[in-house]
C-alpha cells in the first residue's frame, strides 16, 4: 500500500518524498512516553525487525554536522562516520544543534526533508533489506520505502558506520 502525502501537506518528510514520486507506505503508531529508545519502541509498536528500523543521528565529523543512520539494533561508531565522510573525529551533536539544523525535534528526526542539507551515510546493512523504516519527521510516524529510495533522497553514502 502506498501513502502519499497530498497537497504539500504532511510534515517535511513525507512531502520529499512525494515530491520525488516514490513509492511509500506511512506507518503510525502510539509513542511510550517512558521508553528508553525511541526506535525499539517504534520498532515494538509496529512488530518490525530492529534491524530494519533505522535511526536518524547527528555527529559533528571535523566539526561539519554530518547525518548517520543506523539500525535501533545497533550504535553509530563515531570513527567509521569520521572515515566515511572524509573527516579524521567525530562526536555526537549537541541536540539543539541538531534539531536547529534538521527542523526536526529529538525521537522524531527524519533523513529526509531536513531544513538543510547534511552530509549523510547509511549503514551498509541496508542493502540487504527490501525496505527500510525510518521516521517520517515526527514522534510516532514511520516511513517505509526502498533503501535505494533513502540513499536517493538523502544523497547518503553507504558504509559500515554500525556497531553491535
Amino acid at each position: 500500500m502506498s501513502t502519499r502525502a497530498k497537497g504539500g501537506k504532511g510534515t517535511p518528510a513525507t512531502v520529499a518524498a512525494t515530491k520525488a514520486k516514490i513509492e511509500y507506505t506511512l506507518h503510525s503508531y502510539e509513542v511510550d512516553p517512558d521508553a528508553e529508545s525511541y526506535g525499539e519502541a517504534a520498532a515494538d509498536a509496529l512488530g518490525v525487525p530492529y534491524g530494519q528500523l533505522f535511526k536518524t543521528l547527528l555527529a559533528e565529523v571535523d566539526g561539519r554536522l554530518t547525518v548517520g543512520i543506523v539500525p535501533v539494533s545497533a550504535t553509530l561508531d563515531l570513527k567509521a562516520l569520521a572515515a566515511a565522510g572524509g573527516g579524521k573525529k567525530a562526536r555526537m551533536a549537541d541536540p539543539k544543534d541538531a534539531e536547529r539544523a534538521t527542523g526536526y525535534v529529538v525521537g522524531g528526526i527524519s533523513p529526509l526533508g531536513q531544513r538543510r542539507a547534511l552530509p549523510a551515510v547509511v549503514d551498509a546493512s541496508v542493502s540487504a533489506l527490501a525496505t527500510v523504516y525510518v521516521s517520517a519527521g515526527r514522534r510516532g510516524l514511520q516511513i517505509e520505502l526502498a533503501p535505494a529510495d533513502l540513499i536517493r533522497l538523502t544523497g547518503a553514502r553507504v558504509a559500515a558506520i554500525a556497531r553491535g
